[in-house]
């Protein structure tokens, strides 16, 4: 192990705590805003039971233009959103801020897809028993749809990793700070390989781990 490597240790462990914590607030705001903002997209749209074509589109805009920002530029954008909510605009806290609204548009849209996959005969065999719009959601569009959610949430958490790096540029903390701060100001090019290998190796066990449980729920 290089001394450089050795030199930046505490920093490194404190770093990958960031990472896991801007993670953390991001898919915790994907799936308790953006999970149910998608199955209102779901429902909304034309041909489902609460189908609305103005709310419908005003949704769909909304989401689509977060989503159509690079996260650097979103992220600089709503500094002073971010100022009022977290007090500041650098760390960890407030990188997050910015993350986790890019992870509500992002998740929303995959929710909505995963849905669109559930067959249409399901859904009017529950809606013919006589099931509320509720019943439906959670007995019958959550449950088909299950496997195909977990590796939605996949996909957007090894995405959000990546995102949580370039934080970093702007002094958002976590693995990316480090790389940029040492690997790349200072020319220690063993740091950044360090913190490439720890994000791919983060990667590798975030996709193995939801391929593993979205086979379990799959009962098809």
């Amino acid at each position: 192990m290089s001394d450089n490597i050795v030199a930046i240790l505490p920093e490194l462990w404190v770093a990958i705590g960031q990472t896991f914590l801007m993670l953390g607030i991001g898919l915790s705001a994907a799936i308790l805003i953006g999970g149910p903002l998608g199955i209102l997209l779901f429902l909304l749209s034309p041909g489902q039971s609460l189908a609305n074509r103005f709310v419908f589109v005003a949704l769909n805009w909304i989401i689509n233009t977060v989503r159509s920002f690079p996260f650097i530029i979103l992220l600089v954008a709503l500094v002073p959103f971010t100022r009022i909510i977290a007090g500041t605009s650098i760390g960890p806290v407030a990188a997050a801020v910015p993350l986790s609204i890019a992870a509500i548009a992002y998740f929303a849209r995959l929710v909505e897809q995963c849905l669109r996959d559930v067959p249409r005969g399901v859904i009017e065999a529950a809606h013919a028993m006589g099931a509320s719009e509720l019943q439906i959601v959670w007995r019958v569009l959550i449950v088909e749809a299950r496997s195909g959610l977990v590796l939605a949430l996949t996909v957007l958490a090894v995405s959000f990793l990546s995102y949580s790096a370039i934080a970093g540029v702007v002094g958002g903390g976590g693995i990316g700070d480090i790389a940029i701060r040492y690997g790349y100001y200072r020319f220690q090019s063993d740091v950044m390989i360090l913190t490439v290998a720890l994000l791919l190796v983060l990667v590798q066990i975030i996709q193995f781990a939801g391929n593993g449980i979205a086979r379990r729920l799959d009962k098809r």
